[in-house]
């Protein structure tokens, strides 16, 4: 082979590592996140989500953290994650009333702008139970920048018992957008 050929095949390896990044065992995969909370009888709360993650790509490699609570762990991923990695399910719960499904979720924003959010949250019933998914939503949640801000998702309860038949509620969408 030729210097020229050499020469041409460095530059194109060099080239891929920089289009896709080299960053390691999670590269350019697209990182799901899980956010739940998971309810024992009475519907009351037992985990919660992810208390956020910070990154910083180079071109000498990649650092990055992430932290987790209740057993949920976020990791870099869309845009939409990044707005999943702001919220915290605090509790899931049937409210006193027993009409409601109600999740209460802390959103932190912990960036330089102001930010309003929306947020789907979905409520799952037990394996086996006939119970059906409930969503509710939160839109317009505008959240200062580096603050946090309580919130309540509230969704119509439908069922004739304590509501112990949904032991789980993830935020199944969400989205920011600055001020």
């Amino acid at each position: 082979m030729k210097f020229r050929h050499v020469r041409a095949i460095a530059v194109f390896g060099i080239a891929i590592v920089a289009l896709t990044g080299a960053r390691g065992s999670n590269g350019a995969s697209c990182g799901g996140s899980s956010h739940s909370s998971s309810s024992s009888s009475g519907g009351s709360s037992s985990g919660g989500t992810s208390s956020g993650s910070s990154g910083s790509d180079s071109t000498s490699g990649t650092s990055g953290t992430s932290s987790s609570s209740g057993g949920t762990t976020t990791t870099g991923g869309s845009s939409r994650d990044k707005a999943e990695r702001d919220i915290r399910i605090d509790s899931c719960k049937l409210d006193s009333t027993g009409k409601n499904l109600v999740a209460r979720l802390t959103v932190t924003n912990s960036g330089s702008l102001d930010q309003t959010y929306s947020i789907t949250m979905k409520f799952n019933p037990a394996a086996g139970s006939s119970a059906v998914a409930a969503q509710a939503r939160v839109t317009g949640l505008k959240v200062k920048a580096g603050t946090s801000q309580q919130t309540e998702a509230t969704a119509p309860y439908t069922g004739k018992g304590d509501g112990s038949e949904y032991k789980e509620c993830v935020v199944s969408s969400a989205s920011k957008s600055s001020l």
